[in-house]
């Protein structure tokens, strides 16, 4: 790797993600829906696909359409591998 590309990326940087929570009728955990955009190899044509991951939110603050920040972290449990950083927008 270059003297550059090793500057540009922090060893061990976590991953921050926004979307929207979809279910929050777990004890201390969301699931939040992820949106990423995608272009196709051959036609070239942006495509959205969503993602569903599980969040922990300690203090269960986060309800369903909340648009949220959560980020990486070490696994929770099975499935739970996000926690909860902030509330961006709160459901109207």
């Amino acid at each position: 790797m270059s003297e550059e590309n090793m500057n540009n990326t922090a060893a061990g940087a976590r991953k921050v993600r926004t979307g929207y929570v979809v279910s929050d009728k777990m004890q201390k955990t969301i699931v939040v829906e992820l949106e990423d955009r995608k272009q196709h190899a051959l036609y070239g044509k942006i495509m959205r696909t969503n993602s569903k991951v599980k969040a922990h939110d300690e203090n269960e603050e986060a309800g369903v359409g909340d648009r949220v920040r959560i980020e990486e972290c070490r696994p929770l449990s099975k499935d739970k591998h996000f926690r909860l950083l902030e509330i961006v927008e709160k459901a109207k």
